[in-house]
């Protein structure tokens, strides 16, 4: 018999912002978890919900410059 190759499941993403040189994205994971990516030149950070929402309270509170 011969068996079917699995494919790996499609992860969505969702471009959030973009300049330049940065971009931030999220990717909506195969278990259903949504996890949050900033592209800082050759640098790649990654988030899950709980941090992601406490780094935009960080930089919320950096432009109102607290």
């Amino acid at each position: 018999k011969r068996q079917m190759s699995q494919q790996p499941p499609e992860i969505k993403t969702k471009t959030i912002a973009e300049t330049n040189n940065y971009i931030a994205w999220s990717a909506e994971e195969p278990d259903g978890e949504i996890t949050y990516h900033l592209e800082l030149n050759n640098v790649t950070l990654h988030f899950f919900q709980e941090e992601w929402q406490e780094l935009m309270q960080l930089i919320k509170a950096l432009a109102k410059g607290k």
